[in-house]
């Protein structure tokens, strides 16, 4: 499964994943800032944010372009 996508950063990384590592790193302020989207400032939650991101492409590449820019995505060695 891994030789189908091997230049995509994102290849096997939950949209859920996204939002919660981006929420613990920025908080919903840092991501309302970030990505203006109401799901991020209007009582903003997890769920909130999976369901409209799923609905709203436009939204989910612009999370997801901020997540690859936060996070180095390449995969780390087992042993260090």
């Amino acid at each position: 499964m891994s030789k189908e996508q091997p230049n995509n950063p994102l290849h096997g990384i939950t949209l859920e994943k996204i939002v919660v590592q981006l929420e613990e790193r920025y908080g919903w302020d840092g991501l309302a800032k970030r990505v203006n989207i109401n799901c991020f400032k209007n009582e903003p939650s997890v769920k909130s944010s999976l369901k409209f991101l799923r609905r709203t492409q436009w939204a989910r590449d612009q999370v997801e372009e901020l997540y690859i820019s936060t996070f180095d995505n390449k995969p780390k060695s087992p042993w260090g």
